[in-house]
């Protein structure tokens, strides 16, 4: 999966979640999962602790977070609606 592919797992919508980046189509914040996998936790662990989720999504937020390191924008679409 490429980088632009992971990066669009990932959404910003100023009316979930106060606009924090989170896995698309969950209200799961992408540094929730960033300090699970800091604390130890393990993509499997997560996935069994959010059932909903996959081993993609999780890559998902360390792309996104090693976007967010790098000092870049990361270019994500408002949604509006969802």
């Amino acid at each position: 999966m490429t980088r632009e592919e992971l990066l669009s797992r990932i959404s910003i919508d100023p009316k979930v979640c106060f606009g924090r980046p989170c896995i698309r189509g969950h209200r799961i914040w992408v540094s929730l999962i960033l300090d699970l996998l800091a604390s130890g936790e393990t993509a499997e662990d997560i996935c069994r602790e959010y059932p909903g989720l996959t081993e993609e999504d999780v890559r998902a937020c360390v792309a996104y977070g090693a976007e967010m390191s790098r000092e870049r924008f990361v270019d994500l679409p408002l949604e509006s609606g969802t």
